[in-house]
């Protein structure tokens, strides 16, 4: 009989996969002493941040700055985790981050595109929430390995476009508005995508104009990713986007950039209420998210992990993980009096 597996034998299972590549470290936290750190000098970055490494350690560093108010006396209750996300409700306010090109982390030995893509999606719906889908150099309508496990999923995810030209990303948006995603987006911070740059693939910046014409182009609700101040924040609202993501890119295409979170209480203050914020980069456990929601997220976005979880068990390492997120943020929620996701407030926490 076969015995089942919990997030220690999933971590264990993608340690040994990933040897040489990724250290599935305790802490992911982008330290230079870290195997996957260290200036790159033209090569595929893989786990590891641009440059020093220092935007992807910064995004670590944001959470350690915030500790937890524990307040335990009161009536006993289960907290509710379960978040609406564009009207679908989710188990929690985590879903997996648009990482894509497995290749490029060097993990194309381990796992397919294909496969990758299909146990984040399939794998984050079995744990009662979404799987975003991103772009890579190997991406194409034909060669839609987002799209296609967004699609076996009966549309349960989001897909996320690098910044190709106007026309290639509006028919990417129209090929997900035809398998019924919940969502599209382009992640404005890729322009200076390395992948997609050293395969000859062009990237642009986007001034407002562009935004408000993929925004038009589709039925579906449009996300802008990689927002780290107001005033890009602004821009996407103005523009008429649905959401944004404050992000760094995992500290993937900028150097010496703050951490996310760091962002992240300076854009909530001034947008929210007019468009949904999340947030991702650095977020390991469910203090994290909670931490995140209370600086003014209404959800998270998890990367690096999610990539181990699917290199260590497919689909089932990917529920398991999401599962994981979800018992640690109900623990943080009861232990700091939060009922559900409403009460989850910035006086729950103390800065150090």
């Amino acid at each position: 009989m076969m015995t089942k597996m919990n997030l220690v034998d999933v971590r264990n299972e993608a340690r040994k996969k990933l040897m040489g590549i990724c250290g599935v470290y305790k802490d992911c936290d982008g330290s230079p002493m870290r195997i996957c750190q260290g200036q790159s000098y033209g090569k595929p970055l893989k786990f590891g941040g641009i440059g020093s490494g220092t935007s992807f350690h910064n995004n670590f560093l944001a959470f350690r700055k915030y500790n937890l108010k524990m307040k335990v006396i009161g009536d006993h209750f289960e907290p509710d985790t379960s978040y609406d996300f564009f009207g679908k409700k989710l188990s929690l306010p985590v879903m997996a981050a648009s990482v894509a090109g497995v290749n490029s982390f060097g993990g194309e030995s381990l796992i397919s595109e294909k496969e990758f893509c299909r146990s984040v999606v399939l794998g984050s719906k079995a744990a009662g929430t979404v799987g975003w889908r991103g772009d890579s150099y190997n991406y194409s309508l034909e060669n839609a390995f987002g799209i296609d496990a967004i699609a076996e999923a009966n549309g349960w995810g989001v897909k996320i476009v690098k910044p190709r030209d106007q026309e290639s990303i509006m028919k990417f948006f129209k090929k997900a508005e035809q398998i019924g995603c919940i969502a599209v987006g382009t992640d404005v911070d890729g322009c200076e995508s390395f992948a997609m740059s050293a395969h000859n693939i062009p990237v642009f910046r986007k001034n407002l104009d562009d935004l408000k014409e993929l925004i038009t182009s589709t039925k579906l609700p449009v996300i802008i990713k990689g927002i780290m101040f107001v005033e890009d924040a602004e821009l996407a609202y103005q523009a008429g986007a649905a959401a944004i993501v404050v992000s760094n890119h995992g500290g993937r295409v900028l150097d010496h950039t703050p951490g996310s979170l760091d962002a992240l209480p300076g854009i909530a203050s001034k947008m929210k209420g007019k468009i949904k914020i999340l947030l991702d980069g650095g977020i390991r456990t469910g203090y994290d998210v909670i931490k995140a929601l209370a600086l003014g997220a209404e959800a998270v976005l998890i990367g690096r992990d999610i990539v181990r979880a699917a290199v260590g068990a497919g689909i089932e390492g990917v529920r398991i993980h999401m599962e994981y997120l979800q018992k640690t943020l109900a623990k943080a929620m009861k232990m700091t009096n939060c009922k559900d996701l409403s009460e989850v407030k910035s006086g729950i926490l103390v800065k150090t």
